[in-house]
Formats: C-alpha cells, structure tokens, sequence
C-alpha cells in the first residue's frame, strides 16, 4: 500500500512528467463516494494518477473536510496517485479554507471579473499560499483561468451568457497574468464552455490560439469545460500544450442516466447502493475512454 504526501512536490512533478510526454492528466468533480470510488476504481485499473475536483458548490454539499478525507481514505486504499483539487474558488476566504485543511491545489476564480480585478484577487490568493508554504513547508499548486467559459455544470439550449469570442483568451493577457500573478498553472478560454449542449454541437476549440499561449507561457495549461468536446480537439489540445483536462457534466450526465435506468427497471427499489452501483457503472465507461484518450 503506498504512502502519499498530499503538499509533496509529486504532484507538480507528476504534471510536468505528462507534459513532457505530450499526455495529460484527467480531472474528474464529484458530488458523493459513490463518484469518488468509481473514478479510483478506473485509475487503479489504468494504472494511472488522476486528480479528483471538488467545486465550491460540492464541498458545500459533502463537506470541505469530509472531501479532504475521503481522499486521504481513498489514496491508502489504491496504488495510483489521487490529487485533491478545490475547483472553482471565488474568493479569498475560500481560498483560505481548502489551503488550511491540506487541499493539494486550489482554482483561484476571478474569470468573470474585469481583469485587472482578476489580477489582484488571484495575486492576493497566490501569496497567501506562498506565505502558508513557507510557514508549514507544504506545497500547494495555484490555478487560475483567464477569459470567461460560463460557471455551471449543467444540459444547455445556448451557449452561457457572456461565452463570447470576444471573451477568447489573448496571448498578450495570457502572458501578463501568469507574470503578474505568479499562479503554477493556467486555465485559458480557447472555445471551451462549463456544461454540455444539447440538440447542438459544442464548439471547436481554438488550438491556434491554445499553441500561441503555450508558446508564451511557461506554466502547465489546464482544459476547462471539456465535457462534449470531440476527442480529436481533446487530442489536438493536448498536443499544444494541455497537462491537464476537466470533465465534469459528462460523467454526471452517465452517472444519473444509469440510476435512472435502474429505477425505471425496479420501480420498487429503495436502497441507494443498488441503484448507485448503476450509476457508478455508466460513470466509470466515461471516465475509462476519457483517461485512455488522454494517454494515447
């Protein structure tokens, strides 16, 4: 059984090691165990590390500590490295909250800020975690995402409000954030939106702007909103520079189909392991082809 220091600079090194190799890692969200074992049960069987995602919203739901916990529980029960990730932070408070209680990174969210506003909330969190650094010696990674790609996980008839191409990461911006902010990684706008449409395809991802930011740019680039996208822009991402995608909706979406598909066949049933294994089932086919695509 292997042994994890949740700060340790594995998870840095686990990142750049996939960079190198033109792989990135998955980043799945969950909202309760059942998500949770069936995304490990997957990397176990991959043999690959995988960083779990916990939004604002989920840790609210299952509780900031009980999520670090679970994680913890899950890292000495399996062979494969399990990162713990605070997605989608928007305050300083917050912030402050996941650092303290050992999360292992942390999305600092100013995205739908004016961006010198983005600037100094994501510079104020970044120093914070610098200084908690120096005090305890633990590693924290700081992301941070720059252009607006909507902020729910949920089916759209449209686009979000305000997911605009004018909204497009610029190289210029792209450069002067992570400067100024100091952030390990770094989360652009490239087409990319938070949730899946329905009865409509999602848009293409703009890999000529993705390769001109990592060009200038030298921190891991991390896919948001990946959820619907083609695996040949998944795939073209990667190869221009992305070390790590997010999925969100898409196993949510499989996740509650297969419950539901349980429920209609045993109308009756009542105990949530049941129906929750079905769910777990649907989910783990989603996270397979997903974590595979990303190896390839």
């Amino acid at each position: 059984m292997k042994t994890l220091t949740p700060q340790s600079n594995h998870y840095l090194d686990t990142i750049l090691a996939y960079k190198a190799e033109g792989k990135a890692i998955a980043h799945f969200n969950i909202s309760n165990l059942d998500q949770l074992r069936a995304i490990c049960d997957v990397a176990q069987e991959l043999k690959q590390p995988v960083i779990i995602g916990a939004s604002e919203g989920e840790r609210s739901y299952m509780g900031v500590a009980m999520v670090r916990k679970m994680v913890d529980e899950m890292n000495q029960e399996y062979d494969v490295s399990i990162f713990l990730n605070a997605d989608h932070t928007y305050t300083f408070e917050k912030v402050k909250e996941v650092v303290e209680l050992g999360y292992d990174s942390v999305i600092i969210d100013g995205a739908k800020l004016p961006y010198e506003e983005n600037v100094a909330l994501v510079k104020q969190c970044v120093d914070y975690v610098r200084e908690y650094e120096a005090k305890t010696g633990k590693r924290v990674l700081t992301e941070a995402e720059l252009g607006y790609i909507g902020q729910s996980s949920s089916l759209n008839s449209a686009l979000p409000e305000g997911v605009t191409e004018a909204n497009l990461t610029t190289v210029e911006q792209a450069k002067d954030f992570v400067l100024r902010t100091g952030i390990d990684m770094f989360a652009p706008a490239i087409g990319n939106v938070h949730g899946m449409l329905i009865d409509a395809e999602e848009p293409k991802l703009h890999i000529d702007r993705l390769k001109e930011i990592s060009a200038v740019v030298d921190v891991p680039l991390v896919l948001h909103g990946a959820s619907g996208n083609t695996d040949e822009d998944l795939m073209a991402s990667i190869d221009a520079g992305v070390s790590i995608v997010h999925i969100n909706t898409e196993i949510r979406k499989a996740f509650r189909d297969g419950e539901m598909n349980y429920l209609v066949e045993h109308p009756n049933e009542v105990a949530p392991y049941k129906f929750g294994k079905e769910g777990q089932e649907e989910m783990k086919k989603i996270v397979k082809a997903k974590m595979e695509l990303y190896m390839k």
